[in-house]
Parts: C-alpha cells; sequence; structure tokens
C-alpha cells in the first residue's frame, strides 16, 4: 500500500473522530461527570416563580432586611428589630451546589429576633441560604449566596 497526501488525511480524520467519539462516551458513561438537574421538581419550581418575585418584592419595602453573620456557635440569622418574633414562622433552606446530601431545611423558631443554624451542621464554603417566612399573613423572601 501506498502512503500518499490523501491517506494521511483520512487516517488524520479517522483519529480526531476516535478521540472525540472516546471523550463522548467518556462523560455520559462516567458517574463522576454528574448531569442531573439541580432539583428534581424543577417545573413546578419555575411556575412558582412570580410568588417568589412578590415575596422578594416584599421584602424590599422592610425598612431593615434580614442580615446574617458568622459566630462562633454557626450562622445567626437576624430579622428586623421591629418586627414581633412571635409572629414570625416560616423555613430556612441552605442548598450547597457542590454536595446536595448536606442540604438542609428548618424551621423558623427564634430567640431574641436570631436564628441560629449550629455550626456543626454547616461545611465550611459556598452556600445558598433561602429564607421564606411570613409576618402578620404577609410573605417575604430572602435569598443570598454565602461563603460560610
Amino acid at each position: 500500500m501506498k502512503f500518499n497526501w490523501g491517506t494521511g488525511i483520512v487516517i488524520a480524520f479517522i483519529a480526531f473522530i476516535s478521540f472525540i467519539m472516546y471523550f463522548v462516551i467518556n462523560m455520559n458513561m462516567t458517574d463522576k461527570y454528574d448531569t442531573s438537574l439541580v432539583r428534581e421538581d424543577y417545573y413546578e419550581a419555575e411556575l412558582e416563580l412570580q410568588n417568589d418575585i412578590d415575596k422578594e418584592n416584599n421584602s424590599k419595602s422592610l425598612e431593615t432586611n434580614l442580615t446574617w453573620k458568622r459566630t462562633d456557635e454557626g450562622l445567626e440569622i437576624s430579622f428586623p428589630e421591629s418586627l414581633d418574633s412571635d409572629k414570625i414562622t416560616g423555613k430556612v433552606f441552605l442548598y450547597r451546589p457542590s454536595n446536595k446530601q448536606v442540604d438542609f431545611e428548618t424551621a423558623i423558631s427564634l430567640s431574641n429576633q436570631n436564628l441560629l443554624i449550629p455550626d456543626k451542621r454547616l461545611l465550611d464554603g459556598r452556600w445558598n441560604i433561602r429564607v421564606d417566612w411570613q409576618y402578620n399573613g404577609k410573605s417575604y423572601l430572602y435569598k443570598k449566596e454565602i461563603t460560610y
């Protein structure tokens, strides 16, 4: 068989296609590269988007919004001082983008306008915090990306 430039181009195309196919198959078959959705109920959550926008607008209308800080005991979320802490209800959801096994949700139970999430429940790194709360029948939403 005579090896000329035409044969070389065909071999180069075959090698390139083989190289690309190897990586495509490897990416789809390996569990290391998980391509699942962030949420199982993605479409239902999308339908609730307008409600979330309304709740965020309610939060912006407050004199002071929620604040957070890291303490020795854990993550401390402070609600506005002007509100009666006994009338505040809702949930706090902490989402870890890198590991969904450590995501958790907790009910709001305040002491002196503050909610403490213990340090043992939180890993260092990035978290998305979502506080969905109600006060006197009005709903509020606070979302923030934090680094703990």
